[in-house]
């Protein structure tokens, strides 16, 4: 497997450096790169403490860590963030939006979120039908609940 190459400018000595661990998830954790306090309802963007280059023709999706929540308190209040391969200056620092839905601290280093990287869509053009010719599924929600 062929790998890309991100450029990244720490802006923190604090937080652990990032690494992709093969055969585990393709997904890398990003860190606080500040200790925050949080009152129920309030919003910060947290940064992240990174910038990066991404390959050309890739973007970051980046989304909150399973146990963030929980952790935390905080959601992501854009649910999923993209980065393009444009931001990629220095001052171009990854943030995280959070709102807190209980007091909440979090600290220099605390696992907060993650992302991949994927390329982006390719071109595409719609073509409209009378009929898409395939049998419906059943809905939203279909699949049961179990």
């Amino acid at each position: 497997m062929e790998k890309e190459t991100i450029r990244i400018k720490y802006h923190s000595d604090e937080i652990t450096r990032l690494q992709y661990i093969d055969g585990k998830s393709d997904w890398i954790d990003l860190r606080s790169a500040e200790h925050v306090e949080l009152k129920k309802g309030e919003f910060k963007l947290i940064s992240l403490g990174v910038s990066m280059q991404l390959p050309k023709g890739y973007e970051a999706v980046i989304v909150p860590r399973s146990s963030t929540y929980k952790n935390f308190g905080i959601i992501q209040t854009n649910h999923m963030g993209v980065i393009d391969e444009t931001y990629c200056g220095d001052g171009d620092v990854w943030m995280m939006p959070a709102l807190a839905v209980r007091d909440t601290e979090i600290n220099v280093n605390d696992r907060i979120c993650q992302f991949r990287i994927q390329k982006h869509q390719p071109a595409i053009t719609f073509e409209e039908a009378e009929s898409l010719g395939n049998e419906d599924r059943g809905g939203i929600g279909s699949t049961g609940v179990q």
